[in-house]
């Protein structure tokens, strides 16, 4: 009853994940993204959000497809599964690191143009 539970619950999750990530896909809803929640009003005004929302909604489609993963290991209860749990977790982690970079770098290079 446990597992069903848990299985459940991360399903549940997963599917929230995904329903963010299309969302995000279509630049449409909220923009959950660290550059628009810190910024003013003036500069989410000003902001190109494109960027930002494709960042959002890859890092939360892979956010579900590890919760899918892990509600994978529970019902299946197979240990082998945690390393690819690992795997996608840490592609999230890198992709967003990488994409941030590439936005500011952007961002950098098109404010000198116009200077």
């Amino acid at each position: 009853m446990k597992t069903v539970v848990t299985a459940a619950v991360l399903l549940l999750m997963a599917a929230g994940a995904f329903a963010v990530s299309i969302r995000s896909f279509q630049e449409k809803g909220f923009l959950f993204n660290n550059a628009y929640l810190y910024a003013s009003e003036q500069e989410r005004s000003a902001m190109d959000k494109k960027p930002y929302y494709r960042q959002s909604a890859v890092v939360f489609f892979l956010a579900g497809l590890t919760l899918l993963l892990c509600a994978a290991e529970v019902v299946s209860g197979s240990r082998r599964i945690f390393y690819s749990e690992l795997a996608v977790a840490a592609a999230a982690v890198i992709y967003a690191v990488i994409s941030s970079i590439r936005i500011r770098t952007k961002k950098k290079s098109e404010q000198r143009k116009w200077k």
